[in-house]
């Protein structure tokens, strides 16, 4: 039997015909059957903005979750520390630790937010205020992420595909500035984002009791286990390595850069009082079925719905099989999502859990989480359900 856990990741997805209550619910029964199933944790991730992606507050639905289960853990994958501050969300976590102690997990990531004007002035010819400064605060958050980039496909030794890395300039020529209309949502005026290392170094001195303003909540928040989320062996990584903190490596979203990512963490650690040693979950996109024809099917919505995140138009409500199979691709189109759906792992449950495990293996993972998202949420539960049968006998 492995003793590799798996863990969930949960974007609250709508699919096509279904109102924001519907999708919210079959989180929450995701995370109950996902419990029953046998995995170790139920992450949520934060998104804003997206008609098809209602994930916007981890903390509301772990609370929500919460309180319909009893023993698997739960957490954020990750809050966006681009736009939200170490005390809040100290704050917000310590008191979910309170009601569901021993249970909650805060995991952390980067994000685009506004940088300093003296650190990051707005590149020449990038256009418009508002693509300017979604151009500078891109180039800043890429300026950290570090290593990895690669033109052409590789794979690792045990034939893991990493493929070329994805030239996100498209997405900023298309969106920068509805993205920088975002980040006047999501931001406060004139705010700017502090160093990340920064706020890490407030979110464990708060939840230890030993920063200068105080506790957030005396004798609470203890129970919280932090991670570090990172696409890349850049800032991200080197934190929760320096920190001796727990890092997730994320091949679902960049599958050019893991492998960068978990060198450069394990290369920086530290051992810490939370940790001896370097300790590793790598995230991956998976949908399983009868068969590989039958998974095949399942997934068909994927390509349309990364291309209407690429394409800077949000992420589109989930389509069903029957609309993915009918809309039309450009030789463009197929280019700007082919890394995500080469590295999908779709099929029935041995193919699937063959795949992740050499996952596994190149990249010395101690946990897996995996995300699935299908139209109907029959299918996406039973796709947990049959891979976590054939994790068992693995």
């Amino acid at each position: 039997m492995t003793t590799t856990p798996l863990g969930v990741l949960d974007l609250v997805p709508r699919s096509s015909g279904d109102s924001t209550a519907t999708a919210v619910g079959n989180a929450i029964d995701l995370a109950r059957q996902t419990e029953r199933f046998g995995y170790q944790r139920f992450w949520f991730a934060e998104h804003h903005l997206n008609p098809g992606v209602l994930g916007a507050s981890p903390a509301v639905t772990i609370a929500l979750a919460g309180a319909a289960t009893s023993t698997i853990r739960l957490g954020s994958a990750g809050v966006q520390f681009g736009h939200r501050q170490p005390l809040a969300t100290v704050e917000e976590f310590g008191l979910l630790d309170a009601v569901y102690p021993g249970r909650i997990d805060l995991g952390i990531g980067r994000s685009f937010g506004r940088q300093k004007p003296t650190e990051q002035p707005a590149p020449a010819g990038a256009g418009a205020a508002g693509g300017a400064a979604v151009a500078g605060a891109a180039n800043a958050y890429l300026s950290k992420r570090g290593g990895g980039a690669h033109q052409t496909d590789e794979r690792t030794d045990n034939g893991l595909l990493l493929p070329k890395q994805y030239d996100v300039s498209r997405l900023l020529a298309t969106a920068g500035p509805k993205i920088a209309a975002q980040l006047d949502l999501l931001q406060q005026p004139n705010a700017y984002t502090p160093d990340y290392e920064d706020q890490i170094s407030d979110v464990l001195a708060l939840l230890a009791g030993t920063h200068p303003s105080g506790h957030a909540f005396p004798g609470e928040g203890a129970g919280v286990e932090v991670w570090i989320l990172g696409a890349s062996g850049g800032s991200s990584a080197t934190v929760a390595g320096r920190n001796g903190l727990r890092f997730v490596a994320s091949y679902h979203h960049s599958p050019s850069t893991v492998i960068d990512a978990v060198d450069a963490y394990r290369e920086a650690f530290k051992p810490s009082a939370e940790l001896d040693r370097p300790y590793v979950s790598v995230s991956a996109d998976v949908v399983v079925g009868d068969t590989d024809e039958h998974a095949a099917v399942l997934a068909s919505g994927y390509a349309p719905w990364v291309r209407s995140i690429r394409s800077g138009a949000g992420a589109i409500a989930y389509p069903p099989p029957e609309e993915a199979a009918a809309q039309e691709w450009s030789d463009e189109d197929r280019a700007l999502v082919q890394d995500r759906v080469d590295t999908q792992f779709v099929g029935a449950p041995g193919t699937v859990a063959d795949r992740l495990e050499q996952l596994r293996d190149a990249t010395g993972a101690d946990e897996l989480v995996v995300t699935t998202i299908t139209h109907a949420h029959a299918d996406r539960v039973r796709s947990y359900e049959l891979l976590a049968e054939e994790w068992s006998r693995r």
